[in-house]
């Protein structure tokens, strides 16, 4: 059952009409009329077949304007790399710790698990925890890395991960509706640039099947986009 706003909100969109990006943008910031400030969401079809290995999509891309959610990060490291962490911004550091603290509490009060190479043997026991949670490190994503305060850094900065789900869509946020049209759009073009850019050789056909938009509580919105 749909709410009455969820309601009001279909009856101004035309449901078998494509609409260019930035026209999308002003309709979903229209149908954002929840009390909070909603997340406007990007999803994108493909065509490729994820069950293949070679027609994965996946990668990381910096949003320009940054994703409007304060991200709290946790490093596993040690030593000056634990330090780094720190300095750089990092909620929780540590290491055999901060696992333990996983394992035996079921502690999840973070959002971007960052480690050293060093440490991915102990992290990834618990694998089976983190990676349900899509909180698992993972070199291709950037959180396994020497380089934990760049790292730490870029996760501030707004950096976002796409990955194609096994029924071929992304789905991506790239900000709050309170960011207004220009900086959505800013966002939007780099992130489908990078998914456009990341189509992979094996995959044949159109690339692109389906575009959408829509802020947290309100209705998808249909959009034109030409490769």
């Amino acid at each position: 059952m749909k709410g009455k706003k969820y309601e009001d909100s279909l009856k101004i969109i035309e449901n078998s009409k494509l609409y260019e990006a930035q026209d999308a943008l002003d309709l979903v910031l229209k149908t954002a009329k929840a009390k909070f400030d909603e997340t406007v969401e990007l999803h994108v079809r493909l065509g490729v077949d994820p069950r293949h290995a070679d027609q994965q999509v996946r990668g990381v891309v910096i949003l320009p304007n940054g994703t409007g959610k304060k991200v709290r990060v946790l490093v596993i490291a040690k030593g000056a790399k634990a330090d780094e962490a720190t300095v750089a911004g990092a909620e929780f550091v540590g290491a055999e710790d901060m696992l333990q603290k996983i394992q035996s509490e079921n502690w999840f009060g973070f959002d971007v698990c960052i480690t050293t190479p060093d440490m991915m043997g102990l992290v990834g026991r618990l694998g089976k925890v983190l990676g349900p949670k899509g909180l698992m490190p993972n070199p291709k994503s950037g959180t396994v890395t020497t380089d934990v305060a760049k790292a730490v850094a870029d996760v501030k900065a707004g950096k976002v991960e796409y990955r194609v789900d096994k029924t071929a869509i992304v789905h991506v946020p790239i900000g709050k509706a309170s960011f207004g049209r220009e900086k959505l759009f800013e966002n939007l073009q780099t992130l489908m640039d990078a998914i456009i850019k990341a189509k992979p050789a094996a995959a044949k056909g159109t690339y692109l099947k389906s575009v959408s938009l829509a802020s947290t509580m309100g209705p998808g919105i249909k959009v034109a986009y030409r490769t």
